[in-house]
């Protein structure tokens, strides 16, 4: 998956990789109950997220 991305093929992928979504992801959209909670650059959205739900699943996973 890691080539495909650097190759530029376009992909939808659900991961909790977080490690991997920042590191090949242009976006990151984060869902909870198939409800779009916050969506941005995986950098911003992983080291500065603004809504508590992200927060709290991040503290769990990172």
């Amino acid at each position: 998956m890691r080539q495909l991305a650097e190759e530029g093929m376009t992909m939808i992928v659900v991961t909790h990789e977080m490690g991997f979504a920042r590191e090949v992801g242009d976006s990151l959209v984060f869902m909870d109950g198939g409800v779009v909670v916050e969506a941005g650059h995986p950098r911003d959205v992983l080291t500065s997220p603004r809504h508590e739900r992200t927060k709290a699943f991040l503290s769990k996973v990172l």
